[in-house]
Order: structure tokens, then C-alpha cells, then sequence
């Protein structure tokens, strides 16, 4: 690519057409600096693979747009919430009582979890494998060995939780 296009230059050209491209989607100052920074990021990574200087504008209104849609799609998966609004979601186990519990509790209540979750999360916490390689042990997805891992590990603390509350009453529990 020639000179003119180089990151200083790209970044004084277009960063202000870009923010506000970002703020009429966002609608919010912080959501489109951060939108607008993140693909200049991408820019500053792939940007020499771009072949026709000509098309740099589109490059970056596009790389926006897929940027801010895939920040959407993140915040409906994955929605903000304070921690006082869902105080109530969180398990009643107090610190107290999770130092109390030995390795062979644990071990129980983790057979006691639903079999499609045990493995990941035994690959995951007893034998520190990644999530990459647990996909690759299980031959499955990435995103389906973290659902695999966050669901098993809801039911452990509900099992530890009832364990803790009533011991010696242990019962698996069904997401």
C-alpha cells in the first residue's frame, strides 16, 4: 500500500466520518469510541491485506458495522446486569462454608452431575485442559464446551449449596 494510507494518515482521514457512523448505530459516546478504536484495531492488524487502496473507506465503514453487530449480538447473550439486581440469582454458599468442604465432597457432587457437563468440566477445572483442547478431547465446538462447563458448574454449586444446607441429602439437579 502506498504512504498515503499508512495508520496515522487512514486514522486522520476517516476517524471522525467513522465515530459518527458509530454514534447513529450506538447511540452512545463510550459504545462508539470504543467501536470506532476497535477497528482501527483491525486496521492496524489486517489492513495491508487490503489490494485496492480505493476501497479503505469501505474496508472501514464495513469492519464497523460487522463490529458493532457482533457487539450486539455479545450484549443479548451475555446482558450487563448490576450485581444488586441479581443478588438473588446467586448461589447461598458462604465463604465460610465453601473452606469447610474437602476434595471428596466435591467429587461426589460432581458425579452427581448431569453426565454431559461432568467431562468438560472435570477436563476443564481437575485436569486444566483449554477450552480448545476439551473441544478437541469431547469433538465438539468451542462455544458448546463453555455452555457445557457453565451449566456443570451451575449444578455443582446448587448440589454444594444443598450439601452444605442439608448434609447427607444429595440429589442431582436438571438444568
Amino acid at each position: 500500500m502506498a504512504s498515503v494510507w499508512d495508520f496515522e494518515n487512514v486514522v486522520a482521514r476517516f476517524y471522525e466520518p467513522l465515530y459518527q457512523f458509530a454514534f447513529s448505530l450506538t447511540r452512545s459516546e463510550a459504545d462508539a469510541n470504543d467501536v470506532t478504536q476497535q477497528t482501527f484495531y483491525v486496521w492496524a492488524k489486517k489492513g495491508h491485506q487490503l489490494r485496492d487502496p480505493a476501497k479503505v473507506k469501505t474496508w472501514l465503514f464495513t469492519t464497523l458495522h460487522r463490529l458493532f453487530l457482533e457487539s450486539r449480538r455479545r450484549q443479548a447473550r451475555f446482558p450487563h446486569h448490576e450485581l444488586e439486581a441479581v443478588e438473588h440469582e446467586l448461589p447461598a454458599i458462604s465463604p465460610e462454608a465453601v473452606s469447610g468442604l474437602d476434595s471428596a465432597q466435591v467429587l461426589h457432587a460432581l458425579s452427581l452431575v448431569d453426565e454431559s457437563f461432568q467431562a468438560a468440566v472435570a477436563l476443564f477445572y481437575l485436569e486444566d485442559y483449554s477450552y480448545k483442547e476439551i473441544g478437541e478431547i469431547l469433538n465438539v465446538p468451542m462455544g458448546t464446551v463453555k455452555s457445557r462447563i457453565s451449566r456443570g458448574i451451575g449444578q455443582l454449586q446448587d448440589l454444594l449449596a444443598k450439601d452444605i444446607a442439608a448434609p447427607g441429602k444429595r440429589e442431582p439437579t436438571k438444568s
